[in-house]
């Protein structure tokens, strides 16, 4: 075991399983280009193949945690709710915590076979990012700029082009907009009592704006939402270069369904629904904190081998050629290719890190309530 983690813990290997995951983006990216020329004979046809495309992608961040670091995610939920995975359009309202919430919520996608096919509200910065950006872009993927004014037409008309979607998809909902600080925290307690709000705890206000416009735009093409309160064990701090290091961490989620007939339909009692649900959220985490666990009953999905099997797929087809042309340049003794591939490595882990950096918490985030970064921009 201490040399299962030491080899994990290589900058060579690490760096070498970010060039598959670039290159092999790329790739896809390319591909989803070339898929265009369908939308306007076969739309549907466009939507299964790039779902197909992009569970190749993502696919391989969730080999990440489900294989190299071997996270475990437990779910608390029943059977019922669970028989109805990747069998019906939800939304899925998540705590925004942790630097890899978004990567259990995609060992779940994936495990019940709608990692594909899942979408998010994302902020319209993430549309510039190589990689991640280009193949929402190709996935429908709804960007807003978090100004109502200027998103409201753009949202709407992304989320009514989601209404025939061909697979089950489960749409990611972040409703407090942004990742919990400490000092966001601060502020969002402040923005709660001008407004005669409970305080929450252990989350942001919520921002109903989007939830209460995503239901009404899908309502009669999602059946349910459901509420995902994520911790995890021995208050643990996750991050993604943990993953990427090969720590193990044990990441618990509580599920409850809601059927879309029980929330109300009027906008404003909507959004007082989802500032209720909240406080039940923040009283969650506290019974967590105490006990170290969340109530009812536990299920551990299995984890799948189409994770396993999509990398190593992608690893064969790209390291093969990149090793022999590593070993020519050494071979042929030339300081110019030497110094040049020295310097495509030093490339490639900067490009690496910088994508890592876009799940950081320190890096992401709003200026939620904060006048003085509003100014600023």
């Amino acid at each position: 075991m201490a040399l299962l983690a030491y080899l994990k813990s290589l900058f060579i290997l690490q760096l070498l399983m970010g060039f598959v995951f670039v290159v092999s983006g790329l790739i896809i990216n390319f591909i989803q280009l070339c898929t265009c020329i369908l939308w306007p004979i076969n739309k549907q046809l466009y939507r299964r193949i790039n779902c197909r495309l992009s569970y190749s992608l993502w696919s391989q961040l969730v080999m990440m945690l489900e294989w190299w670091s071997g996270t475990e995610c437990t779910l608390y939920t029943d059977q019922a709710t669970v028989d109805k995975f990747g069998k019906e359009h939800v939304i899925i309202i998540l705590n925004h915590n942790f630097e890899i919430d978004f990567l259990c919520g995609w060992t779940m996608c994936e495990r019940y076979g709608v990692l594909g096919s899942s979408k998010v509200l994302a902020k319209h910065e993430l549309l510039k990012v190589p990689l991640i950006g280009w193949t929402w872009y190709f996935l429908e993927i709804v960007f807003c700029k978090r100004k109502w004014e200027e998103d409201r037409d753009t949202v709407f008309s992304g989320l009514e082009r989601l209404k025939d979607y061909p697979e089950c998809m489960w749409f990611l909902l972040y409703c407090e907009g942004t990742r919990f600080t400490e000092k966001k925290h601060q502020i969002s307690m402040q923005v709660a009592e001008s407004k005669g709000l409970p305080k929450l705890k252990y989350h942001l206000l919520p921002r109903t704006k989007g939830f209460t416009t995503t239901l009404q735009c899908l309502k009669g093409t999602v059946t349910a939402v459901y509420d995902v309160t994520l911790n995890f064990k021995d208050k643990q701090t996750p991050t993604l270069l943990g993953i990427v290091n090969g720590k193990k961490y044990k990441a618990d989620m509580r599920v409850q369904r809601f059927s879309v007939e029980d929330i109300p339909d009027d906008e404003q009692e909507c959004a007082n629904w989802l500032h209720k649900l909240y406080q039940e959220k923040d009283a969650l985490q506290e019974q967590y904190n105490k006990e170290g666990k969340f109530p009812g009953p536990t299920i551990i999905p299995p984890r799948r081998p189409w994770t396993l099997l999509n990398f190593l797929f992608w690893a064969t087809l790209l390291l093969s050629p990149l090793i022999n042309f590593a070993c020519g340049v050494v071979v042929s003794g030339s300081p110019l290719l030497i110094i040049g591939f020295i310097l495509f490595l030093i490339i490639a882990s900067i490009a690496i890190r910088r994508l890592i950096g876009v799940t950081e918490v320190k890096k992401t985030g709003s200026s939620y309530g904060d006048q003085e970064a509003k100014k600023q921009n």
